[in-house]
């Protein structure tokens, strides 16, 4: 009997033992292709030579201290790669240990600016309709996800949702990508008029969709509209890169490819790459002044901000990354992916949508095709088809209520950065069987 209180306690979970390369090892021997990165972290693997390095030199040399007394050069340095990378006007970092965390720092650090800046009536977050923005009650509250929300509803803040950015379900028949980008700027500008423009903070979005959807991207011109939007009110914009940020869909910053600089900007999974805990928000220069130039202090703080051993880590895998030349890596291997996956399912009855940008794709199942139609929740066909990828010695991410919380299946899969082209179709030719299996487990 465990006294590990897991997340799914009925759960009897394999033990891990060992990480080879993409694959991790349990204590029977049997091994598993980690195509999900766990939860998108792991984009280096599971062995990494270097970064393990890295951390031991690290550790012997100072393991930990804390940010109300010193700094450290690892964290100095970490900082100045990440800001000499970042969007235009990001230029000062905010360490944290995960992203929840980074996600509760953008929400204070946007509440503080505007009370030092003598706007304190702006206390408003507007969200979308199925975000994920983690799950501390600050970031539960600006999530969009119904579901994972009903039980706290209580304990939440006050927080205000439009619709996604999802195309497949949402962007009208004939209606041109412009078009659907426009009218969901003009939904948010309504919005913000609703609530009075002069009492909103910020709008929050991930840049590409990540657990709750499957790795929706948005659609060309999206980012700038809604960035144009904020700016006309004076709203400030968070982007929430936890998932898709760091590399994970071929560029370090995932709305670099949509030429957008956000206000905030959070980072987590892929920056520490699972060897340390850690996450961080990416600050303007403008709030970060504010800040400067008024109190002085940020009104928040954690005992692990800048921690040595975790920014270690998190430098050497920011290291690999740029000297192996992985960018490179992921969009070739991503179209791989996403080719392979369309070929396969162009004609499945019951595959609605393959999309995705990098390594970070998703796969929605339906019941109809042509309708769009979702299968029965009670079936709970995402989770099989987590049992299935797992006896086939796969990992991916599936998960429900992919349009409501409730309806709807997808399978999110987020494989490391050092895939190869034979890894890619090993993983399609497993999850295919998995899918299969689960379908016809279904009655599909």
């Amino acid at each position: 009997m465990t006294t590990v209180f897991h997340r799914a306690p009925r759960a009897t979970l394999p033990v891990a033992v060992a990480g080879d390369g993409i694959e991790i090892i349990d204590s029977t021997g049997k091994r598993y292709i980690d195509a999900c990165g766990g939860a998108a972290v792991s984009c280096l693997g599971h062995s990494n030579q270097r970064v393990i390095d890295a951390i031991k030199r690290q550790v012997q040399q100072l393991p930990y201290a804390h940010t109300s007394f010193f700094t450290t050069e690892v964290a100095e340095e970490l900082a100045d790669r990440l800001v000499d990378a970042a969007p235009a006007g990001l230029d000062h970092v905010y360490f944290v240990s995960g992203g929840s965390e980074a996600i509760e720092a953008a929400l204070k650090l946007a509440r503080q600016y505007f009370v030092e800046k003598g706007e304190p009536q702006r206390r408003h977050f507007i969200a979308r309709r199925q975000s994920y923005h983690g799950n501390t009650l600050g970031a539960l509250a600006i999530g969009g996800n119904a579901w994972r929300r009903e039980p706290f509803l209580p304990l939440l803040i006050e927080a205000h949702h439009v619709s996604p950015c999802y195309a497949y379900r949402d962007q009208q028949a004939g209606e041109t990508d412009e078009a659907y980008a426009q009218r969901l700027a003009d939904e948010l500008e309504r919005k913000i008029v609703e609530l009075g423009a002069e009492n909103v903070a910020a709008f929050v979005a991930e840049t590409v969709v990540g657990a709750t959807a499957g790795a929706v991207p948005p659609v060309r011109t999206y980012l700038k509209k809604i960035r144009a939007v904020c700016d006309k009110y004076g709203v400030l914009l968070i982007l929430d890169e936890i998932m898709s940020g760091m590399g994970r869909t071929g560029y370090l910053y995932a709305c670099d490819e949509d030429g957008v600089a956000p206000d905030l900007l959070t980072i987590a999974k892929g920056l520490g790459a699972g060897y340390q805990p850690i996450g961080a928000t990416l600050v303007s220069d403008r709030i970060y002044r504010t800040i400067v130039d008024g109190s002085g202090f940020f009104q928040h703080g954690h005992t692990y901000l800048g921690h040595a051993t975790a920014c270690a880590a998190a430098l050497e895998v920011q290291r690999v990354i740029a000297e192996e030349k992985l960018l490179d890596n992921v969009k070739a291997r991503g179209e791989q992916l996403r080719a392979s996956l369309r070929e396969h399912y162009g004609a499945h009855p019951h595959v609605g949508d393959v999309r995705g940008r990098g390594l970070f794709v998703g796969v929605e199942l339906v019941r109809d095709r042509d309708t769009k139609a979702t299968f029965d929740p009670a079936l709970k066909l995402h989770a099989a088809v987590k049992r299935e990828a797992m006896q086939r010695g796969l990992m991916v991410y599936p998960m429900g209520g992919t349009i409501d919380g409730v309806h709807g299946d997808h399978i999110l899969i987020a494989p490391p950065f050092v895939c190869t082209a034979q890894q890619i179709d090993t993983i399609v030719e497993r999850l295919s069987g998995a899918i299969g299996a689960a379908l016809a487990s279904a009655g599909a």
